[in-house]
């Protein structure tokens, strides 16, 4: 007769202070957060105005509660666009130029998501009867991912504006040069969150497939994004919003878009109508979270 041993247990130490590992990561991030304020020297002092400067800081935020609907300047040509028609075509050419490079981030951002998941990976060797074919197939789809990943690291570690320092010394203040460093850093952060969302999707629908003989491209393509599809719809939405934001602030190297009138504003200190301009970057993306989010109704 076979007799199961009995597990034994062992009385576990007490400690004093028990620490989820949540309250260890969120008091080791403010740590330091602490040690980087201490470092910097940063000081909540600092934050009052200097005397010499008060005044501006009271016009600036004092403007805030009463945008402009009319120009500040006097003696414009009579020919001019109103205020809030240059409003609504500068908030119009800041949604146009995010949108140029989003059909760019979506393009190449899903090619090299693809590339950098591992789902689309056979579960069974390709050549299994021939070794040398098996050894080559694994070394090829190392090669592959560890490629993708490393231009996914590259594009997204660079913030869009030293892009578009790059670009446009290069090939000046034209659309094209804007585009393009709008559109490397959000592929890279795009694709990195698509490999992501749909090697975690689940594989149920997935398996069905491979069992019925699907490749690995099928199974990817029907049985995996179709179950990432909704997570994958609402981050590029939010993407989309960062694009929004990020045309708005090329504009402050000179680019056509919401944020070149704002500086153009504050140079000139015709507060109120920055503020004019802000509010319709403001409602510009509260209508995309809007829309985002009738989108992502209907599709659940």
């Amino acid at each position: 007769m076979i007799t199961t041993p009995t597990p034994t247990h062992r009385a576990l130490p007490l400690r004093p202070f028990p620490i989820g590992a949540r309250a260890v990561v969120l008091v080791a991030v403010a740590v330091a957060g602490l040690l980087a304020a201490w470092y910097l020297g940063l000081h909540p002092a600092k934050l009052v105005p200097a005397p010499d400067a008060r005044g501006l800081v009271a016009d600036v935020f004092g403007s805030a509660v009463s945008p402009a609907v009319a120009y500040e300047s006097e003696g414009l040509p009579s020919d001019i666009d109103p205020l809030l028609v240059r409003v609504g075509g500068a908030a119009l050419r800041t949604l146009v130029y995010a949108a140029a490079g989003m059909s760019l981030v979506v393009l190449f951002g899903l090619v090299l998501g693809f590339f950098a998941s591992t789902a689309w990976w056979a579960d069974e060797e390709v050549g299994a009867s021939d070794p040398a074919s098996q050894s080559a197939w694994l070394v090829l789809r190392y090669c592959v991912y560890g490629v993708a990943r490393i231009v996914i690291a590259v594009m997204r570690s660079t913030h869009e504006l030293l892009w578009a320092v790059l670009f446009m010394a290069a090939m000046g203040l034209t659309p094209l040069a804007a585009v393009i460093a709008l559109a490397i850093p959000h592929t890279g952060i795009l694709a990195k969150i698509f490999a992501e969302m749909v090697d975690e999707a689940p594989r149920d629908s997935a398996n069905h497939l491979r069992v019925l003989g699907a490749s690995p491209l099928q199974q990817y393509l029907f049985g995996l994004l179709p179950r990432a599809r909704n997570d994958l719809i609402a981050y590029t939405f939010y993407r989309f919003e960062c694009l929004v934001r990020g045309s708005a602030v090329i504009g402050f190297f000179g680019i056509e878009t919401i944020g070149k009138y704002i500086r153009d504003a504050f140079d000139n200190r015709h507060f109120h109508e920055m503020w004019t301009y802000i509010y319709a970057l403001l409602i510009v993306v509260v209508v995309l979270d809007l829309w985002s989010g009738v989108v992502r109704r209907r599709l659940s």
